[in-house]
């Protein structure tokens, strides 16, 4: 598929006669067409070194993975896998046995305005929120798999580290001293797991490594007016990057509160999830806890890199490289904050 694909597709009067119109939203990995009432997602051919989408049975089968994993957490939303078909130069879904070019993610379609990050930008977050996530959250790794391979440390490492790949891009469009926080960033992770990688190593044998959602954050949950979080789109490209300490689970969902700063909600969510499932134990789990913030952060930059890679517009990319700024900020912040102490 291609981006005029894609627009084909909506714009056929076929699909408008069964869905009605259709908004086509991009990410740096998907293509996601919303209708009135159900959405489809289709994998970008991308491969990239966390993620490889270049063949057609490859995407296939990560479309399998995404309704399958995703189905632990919100079972509803998530309705089936279907095929993307050409006919005399016509793009289908949904339709008929013609030649398979794609395939989709076959979703509900919620209700955007209850996305939490929208919530939380408009102030409307409250406690009672946090605490049916942390129940919801703490069920859910309790009764997920428990991963039995032992945490790698020069795996770590490159994960980290993978953000040098978009150093460049961001030093030609930020400046060095933007550029000098992932040279800092990656030096101090690099310390820091060769001090702490036997504390790591111990909190695995504890069975706190868990085949988690992966990619927690705000704008992956939404909260009804009535009824439980549905937290979804979990990572199901590659699983190494959903099997992680619960630390690690959770530092992305805090560190996503404090880009918000709401830093005060989520230490409120981080006690309360500790009280329903203890995993927060000793000092040496606060500082991994803020390390994991760090690596959160240092993701969070290098997908709005990656995304900004792809942008010609230039209002659209000064606004994509302020949110990578923003990110960048925020892992400095981390870097000068509690975690100055961590290596001492």
């Amino acid at each position: 598929m291609t981006h005029s694909s894609v627009l084909q597709l909506i714009n056929d009067h076929y699909f408008i006669e069964k869905y009605g119109s259709g908004k086509l939203v991009e990410t740096h990995i998907s293509w996601v067409i919303l209708t009135n009432e159900v959405v489809f997602k289709i994998k970008k051919p991308h491969n990239y070194s966390f993620l490889d989408f270049s063949t057609l049975n490859q995407r296939k089968y990560f479309c399998q993975r995404e309704l399958k994993l995703n189905r632990r957490l919100a079972a509803d939303m998530y309705l089936a896998v279907v095929a993307v078909t050409e006919e005399n130069g016509r793009v289908f879904i949904e339709y008929g046995n013609k030649q398979i070019i794609d395939y989709a993610v076959k979703m509900k379609r919620m209700d955007e305005t209850r996305q939490m990050n929208l919530l939380i930008e408009k102030g409307e977050i409250t406690q009672e929120h946090l605490e049916q996530i942390a129940k919801q959250l703490a069920k859910f790794h309790q009764n997920t798999d428990k991963i039995k391979v032992a945490p790698d440390m020069n795996t770590m490492s490159h994960d980290f580290s993978d953000i040098l790949n978009v150093k460049d891009f961001i030093e030609s469009h930020l400046g060095q001293q933007e550029a000098q926080i992932i040279t800092d960033a990656v030096h101090f992770s690099k310390e820091f797991l060769s001090a702490y990688f036997e504390h790591i190593t111990e909190r695995h044998k504890y069975g706190f490594t868990i085949d988690g959602h992966g990619d927690l954050y705000s704008q992956n949950i939404f909260l009804p007016k009535n009824g439980a979080p549905i937290i979804f789109d979990c990572i199901e490209f590659n699983d190494h990057l959903r099997h992680i300490d619960v630390l690690n689970e959770l530092a992305f969902f805090c560190m996503d509160l404090d880009y918000y700063k709401k830093s005060g909600l989520a230490d409120y969510f981080i006690h309360h999830y500790n009280h329903i499932n203890n995993c927060l134990l000793s000092q040496e789990d606060h500082y991994l806890f803020q390390y994991y913030k760090l690596y959160r952060a240092n993701i969070r930059a290098k997908v709005g890199a990656l995304k900004a890679m792809q942008i010609k517009e230039k209002a659209q990319l000064k606004k994509q490289l302020d949110f990578v700024n923003a990110y960048l900020l925020l892992m400095k912040k981390y870097l000068t904050g509690s975690l100055t102490n961590a290596l001492i």
